[in-house]
């Protein structure tokens, strides 16, 4: 059977493979999985959101199921909604960090997390066989105006707020034109920080630096940090789920880096917990969590492999190295804002700056990039990988592991057609021989 699911949701090019009769064939195929009740909706800032949030809408009340409808919010609160409001279920428009002309569907379960593997291959089933639940009786949408501050509140309660706002701290925010710009603000203004920010206008184009942040597009972050003497820095994608952190003195962070300190943070006062990341993320967690007698359990990359694995294990925490951060007791699934929130309350209960509490933390050397492909030639990629090691993890394209801490991956992307490197090494001389010996081994295979 065909996919129509990608590492997280069902993302295409609107107007040409995510046209409106697909959109509108995939609601009705999201409709007859949840068969009753009421579905909430929200959508990104891009171009195509809003019409594509009518036809949703429309889809499902054709099928006999009520609407909730929040407008633009970022997916993490749409996520949090679907659970705290007792929807049956939840879509959230929107393609994350891809490039503007794509855009995509996240569909939520009842518990505020991204349905299951086997949920995407259910709903899949229905739209190839077109076996449609049809209703007599069409539904209704309404429109919920708090959907904002109740997200806003959760994300407080977890907080210390009084300390936070005896510290004043200082923040700046780069909301690269994405849904944060909705929450993050709001959420810092709350705390009592001093608020500085670049690219808050949601656009669609994602003029200001693209949807993604990347080490590469963060240097106005960088200078606005230095520039307004901020204890911190922070940057979104798109739609708000994924945060990567700068510190006082302007240096972006890896998601390894700012998610092991956030780790530290919270298993010294939460001991025999349990930690979920991806089979990409450094090594250095296992080493971290056993001195609070916790564990790490590993999964294939995807945010939905993490977040369902947290679901299943009562985890804690669950993060990705590409800035995804989730807190169990908030909900089991990335939250930029929620990060956003732990990072303050960690700062406000240390005495030392934000790069010292970095520097304090054992070194760790991983990096990632990526090389446009196929899926075609993604498949040769892997397999001629495989004949050279053998021995290689596959759970999720290939690891090669040559030691403890020095590893390559490399997996296509559920995407975009790319594929993804990933690596750790024991120095930043050996990190470099190793991408770049690897990168030009792909090279290679590609110009056969």
């Amino acid at each position: 059977m065909q996919k129509l699911f990608g590492t997280n949701g069902v993302r295409g090019i609107f107007g040409e493979d995510f046209n409106l009769e697909f959109i509108h064939d995939l609601v009705l195929s999201i409709a007859t999985h949840f068969k009753q009740g009421k579905i909430i909706v929200g959508y990104d800032g891009r171009k195509s959101s809003h019409i594509i949030a009518k036809i949703v809408s429309s889809t499902l009340n054709f099928s006999g199921l009520d609407c909730v409808m929040t407008g633009l919010v970022p997916t993490p609160c749409l996520e949090f909604a679907t659970k705290k409001l007792g929807c049956d279920g939840g879509i959230m428009i929107t393609a994350s960090h891809n490039p503007p002309k794509y855009n995509g569907l996240k569909v939520v379960a009842s518990d505020g997390v991204e349905i299951s593997r086997d949920d995407e291959k259910n709903i899949e089933k229905i739209f190839f066989e077109k076996n449609w639940n049809v209703s007599s009786k069409l539904g209704s949408t309404h429109f919920d105006q708090n959907t904002v501050d109740m997200y806003i509140n959760a994300i407080k309660s977890h907080l210390d707020i009084p300390r936070i706002k005896s510290r004043k701290l200082k923040v700046s925010l780069d909301l690269g034109n994405g849904t944060q710009a909705v929450t993050a603000i709001k959420l810092c203004k709350e705390l009592g920080c001093d608020v500085y920010s670049i690219n808050e206008n949601i656009d669609g184009d994602f003029p200001g630096r693209g949807s993604e942040p990347t080490p590469e597009n963060l240097q106005s972050l960088s200078d606005l940090v230095l520039s307004t003497n901020s204890d911190l820095g922070i940057a979104f994608d798109g739609d708000g789920d994924r945060s990567i952190f700068c510190d006082n003195e302007g240096k972006i962070l890896t998601g390894d880096t700012s998610a092991i300190l956030l780790c530290n943070h919270l298993l010294a006062n939460n001991p025999n917990s349990k930690v979920i990341t991806c089979l990409n993320s450094g090594t250095l967690i296992e080493e971290l969590v056993s001195q609070t007698n916790s564990k790490v359990i590993r999964t294939k990359v995807g945010s939905v492999e993490v977040s369902r694995k947290m679901v299943d294990e009562n985890a804690l925490i669950g993060f990705e190295e590409n800035g995804g951060f989730m807190f169990g007791m908030h909900n089991q699934v990335r939250d930029g804002a929620m990060t956003l929130g732990l990072m303050l309350d960690l700062l406000s209960k240390s005495k030392s700056t934000f790069a010292e509490n970095i520097n304090n933390l054992p070194p760790s050397f991983t990096t990632k990039t990526k090389i446009k492909c196929t899926k075609d030639e993604s498949k040769v990629i892997i397999e001629h990988l495989l004949s050279e090691f053998p021995d290689s993890d596959t759970t999720d394209g290939v690891k090669i592991t040559i030691d403890k801490k020095n590893w390559i991956m490399v997996r296509p992307s559920g995407t975009e057609p790319i594929i993804r490197i990933y690596a750790e090494s024991d120095s930043e001389k050996n990190l470099e021989d190793l991408i770049s010996k690897h990168i030009e081994k792909i090279k290679s295979i590609l110009a056969r």
